[in-house]
């Protein structure tokens, strides 16, 4: 799949576990507003900045990936602000601390 410059996104029953990997690739995600949110915070995704938005029944997904076929220098801004994205999770110190900061503010909710 790597080797495509532009990848569907599609979300089942749950968020699309792919989203993580094609963001950090050089490919560029192609996918509908997300609908679901994880650690990953995928409701602060901008559209056609992180990826490139289709809507819901994808009838206007040829035409946006034509778009960016047409405008590679816009294609390669989405993949350059994916990965500057995805780069806030690479710290593993930091991702760590907001780890036990999250548990413990749910512990301290538990016992009020």
């Amino acid at each position: 799949m790597l080797q495509h410059k532009f990848i569907m996104v599609i979300e089942g029953n749950d968020v699309a576990t792919s989203l993580k990997w094609v963001m950090a690739s050089n490919s560029v995600a192609v996918m509908t507003k997300p609908n679901y949110e994880t650690w990953f915070m995928e409701d602060t995704l901008i559209p056609n900045y992180h990826y490139i938005q289709v809507k819901d029944d994808y009838s206007d997904a040829v035409e946006k990936v034509n778009y960016y076929i047409a405008n590679p220098d816009k294609a390669k801004a989405i993949v350059k602000n994916a990965h500057e994205y995805i780069d806030q999770f690479r710290n593993k110190k930091r991702e760590r601390l907001i780890s036990l900061m999250v548990m413990d503010k749910y512990f301290k909710l538990q016992n009020d």
